[in-house]
């Protein structure tokens, strides 16, 4: 296969006067408050029209019409809409950046490869989260997806054994759940101030079919002796009741007050099997806990950390100094690029997954990778202060949630004057992401603290890791 470079093409800039009028649309309105108010009439109208455009259609398709969105379209054409909106999306930058005069010249433009197609494009999903809620039939006790919203107050949750994207065993877990509570003399917990106790169920499986489920519980003010007893008949239900047929490998139970929270917060309990699942990539193996990141697409990650790795690392030879990689989670990327560098060293906010890269990167007889845990802002600062020099260049690649990288993070990294080079991932680069390709490729900004040398953009390849969704992962590489 040609190298990277070898295979891009020009890229254009399309969509940009698109942007422009939306970036003008608040010029138009006299101040904050009418501009606020014209937004809100505009999203009222549109959701009625969408509401008015779906009552012909089944609540099955709803749901998929929500859920994945481009599941009518043929997989070669939801590629060209992706890349596409990608194209449409690195115009912005382009455009961004020109103002910014980062760059002299009226365009910009850095290749960009054409999309990297998932090999899996049905079923791919290796980790999925049901809800609880009223049914069509008024059932509050059925497990699937919403249709609607809290705030129409129109929520129905709708059955996904017809998704596309999902696999049999997770639907299969899903209807056995919802079998269990049905029999169960406790309520579900739709709203947390109504009472209830039984909440999602999140379902994870690996290529081999291994399958951990982790049930979501609320105590309200039962006892820990009265929910032992909940407890006990959950693992009844699915190892010697109707549920043994999903053939769990894990049972986990998280009781608590909270809407999302971590095993320190409310430590996740195994009721059943083994602790963790494991996956392959790229030869490594992988474990995964019960809260730890890992890509929901096993098949199409390969893929997108092939695309980090020729980015990163020269194929004619080993590159010498350290590899940063922020937000690591299980330690996936750091491990497979591993061989190619002489050091690894991963930030992770979750400490679960920091145990997880830890035992990842042993397990796999790596031994170049040490894994921090903590916040990247909290984290990055101090380590750049530490390593001043003495790591030799520094090739970084950061793969934050949509948030994208907190300021503080940003600047450590600018202001490093040892990282030559930086890969960027981006499941929504048109969201905080693009303020984050900004302040790596702006002029030196002292106001902003931004007084190392400026990345430039070199080229981007889509990834597609969610079929039948419109989503896909950017991967940007800047260099200096």
């Amino acid at each position: 296969m040609a190298p990277l470079a070898a295979r891009v093409t020009p890229f254009t800039t399309v969509r940009v006067w698109r942007s422009l009028a939306k970036a003008c649309l608040c010029v138009w309105v006299k101040d904050a408050t009418s501009a606020i108010q014209v937004q809100s009439k505009k999203q009222r109208r549109d959701g009625k029209k969408r509401r008015v455009l779906n009552e012909h259609l089944s609540w099955e398709e709803r749901l998929a019409d929500a859920v994945t969105p481009l599941w009518r379209v043929s997989y070669d054409q939801q590629l060209q809409l992706k890349q596409r909106d990608r194209e449409g999306t690195l115009s912005q930058l382009a455009n961004q950046l020109s103002k910014e005069g980062s760059f002299v010249g009226d365009k910009i433009s850095f290749p960009v490869l054409p999309i990297r197609p998932s090999p899996a494009k049905d079923g791919y999903r290796n980790k999925s989260t049901f809800s609880v809620n009223r049914g069509v039939d008024g059932n509050p006790k059925t497990v699937g997806f919403y249709v609607g919203t809290g705030r129409h107050r129109n929520i129905i949750c709708v059955n996904g054994d017809h998704l596309v994207n999902m696999p049999e065993k997770h639907k299969l877990v899903a209807r056995c759940y919802q079998e269990f509570i049905r029999l169960s003399p406790l309520e579900p917990c739709l709203l947390f101030h109504d009472g209830g106790h039984w909440r999602e169920v999140t379902v994870r499986t690996n290529a081999e079919g291994h399958t951990m489920a982790i049930v979501y519980f609320h105590p309200q003010t039962l006892t820990p002796v009265e929910i032992e007893v909940h407890k006990a008949a959950l693992v009844d239900h699915f190892i010697h009741g109707p549920g043994a047929v999903c053939r769990l490998d894990s049972l986990y139970f998280q009781e608590s007050s909270m809407t999302r929270c971590g095993h320190r917060e409310s430590p996740y309990q195994l009721l059943y099997g083994q602790h963790h699942i494991f996956e392959e990539v790229l030869g490594f193996k992988f474990r995964i806990s019960a809260d730890a990141f890992f890509q929901v697409n096993t098949a199409a990650a390969g893929v997108l950390y092939s695309t980090v790795r020729d980015m990163c690392i020269s194929k004619a030879e080993k590159c010498e100094g350290t590899l940063l990689d922020v937000c690591c989670g299980t330690g996936a990327i750091g491990i497979a690029l591993s061989s190619g560098v002489d050091r690894v060293i991963g930030i992770e906010l979750i400490e679960q997954a920091v145990e997880d890269a830890g035992h990842n990167a042993a397990f796999n007889g790596v031994t170049n990778c040490e894994f921090l845990a903590g916040k990247a802002e909290v984290v990055l600062p101090a380590l750049m202060s530490q390593l001043g020099s003495s790591a030799g260049s520094i090739t970084a690649v950061v793969n934050p949630a949509r948030a994208g990288l907190h300021h503080r993070v940003v600047r450590a990294l600018r202001n490093q004057p040892t990282i030559r080079r930086l890969v960027y991932i981006s499941c929504k680069p048109e969201g905080e992401a693009m303020r984050n390709f900004v302040e790596l490729c702006c002029a030196p900004d002292p106001q902003r603290r931004l007084n190392g040398e400026a990345f430039s953009p070199k080229f981007a390849v889509p990834v597609d890791m969610f079929p039948h969704t419109p989503h896909c992962e950017l991967v940007l590489l800047f260099e200096r």
